[in-house]
């Protein structure tokens, strides 16, 4: 679990203000712009279609959503709930994004196209983490309390992927595009299919790895087939082979009685 301090919510508002982090803060002494550049520098850092600042500041629909939540976190956790509510609203029509205001999401967070993207009120979202279109992380239960994912730092999540409950995502972990993920993920592991499925596990190159595309996309029970399917094909070869040699055996045993005879 990410390790979330009280104070994250009044260092959200001292960030937007220009103002100091509180005593004990676990942000480093930052300005709002600071904060703003390192956003869009993320941006630069994670997709290769981004020309230039003004480009990012003014077209890229995971920029305006994180700003936003930004803010409607803020008045989430001072209480002010139907403000924060209407803020992720707003940020919803502009967007398409969809960010619960209870949220936490850690830095240089990275939202790529962004459609269809929805973040439960209790998903936890650590430093560094990539999201494309069309991800859900959502919850599988009515009951109140923690019923949405935790991504640890580094994940990425490739489009259309659905990670449910109240499940862990190790850091640097990969989950593929259209994966249904109901389970823990290991750190530095990629899990893919329907179920997901863990098919590789290892360390951390350090490399962004776009879509969350990783050196093996197998699924691991279609591997398995294909294995059982080469081994049933190589045992029919040896049958026809000990048939035909049982043939030979015959013919020649018939041969050498009809001498004998």
């Amino acid at each position: 679990m990410l390790n979330i301090k009280s104070s994250a919510i009044v260092d959200d508002f001292n960030i937007l203000l220009c103002l100091p982090p509180s005593r004990g803060s676990h942000f480093p002494r930052n300005s709002m712009f600071s904060r703003i550049k390192e956003e869009i520098a993320v941006v630069f850092e994670r997709d290769p279609a981004a020309r230039n600042t003004w480009e990012v500041i003014t077209c890229y629909p995971g920029f305006h959503a994180l700003l936003m939540h930004r803010v409607a976190h803020c008045f989430w956790g001072g209480g002010f709930k139907w403000l924060g509510r209407f803020v992720s609203h707003c940020a919803r029509w502009m967007t398409g994004i969809e960010i619960h205001p209870g949220a936490t999401i850690g830095r240089r967070f990275f939202i790529d196209h962004g459609m269809g993207v929805v973040i439960g009120e209790t998903a936890e979202i650590g430093d560094d983490c990539t999201l494309y279109h069309g991800v859900t992380l959502g919850g599988t239960s009515w009951n109140k309390g923690k019923r949405h994912p935790t991504l640890g730092e580094g994940v990425v999540i490739g489009a259309g992927a659905k990670v449910l409950g109240p499940i862990t995502v190790g850091a640097h972990a990969k989950i593929g595009s259209n994966a249904v993920v109901v389970k823990d993920v290991p750190p530095n592991a990629t899990a893919i299919g329907i179920p997901a499925r863990v098919v590789e596990a290892q360390d951390s190159n350090g490399r962004f790895a776009a879509y969350a595309v990783g050196r093996d996309e197998n699924d691991p029970l279609a591997r398995t087939m294909n294995e059982i399917i080469s081994h049933s094909n190589d045992t029919d070869k040896r049958l026809d082979q000990l048939l035909t040699e049982l043939a030979q055996l015959r013919a020649a045993l018939n041969e050498r009685n009809s001498k004998s005879s």
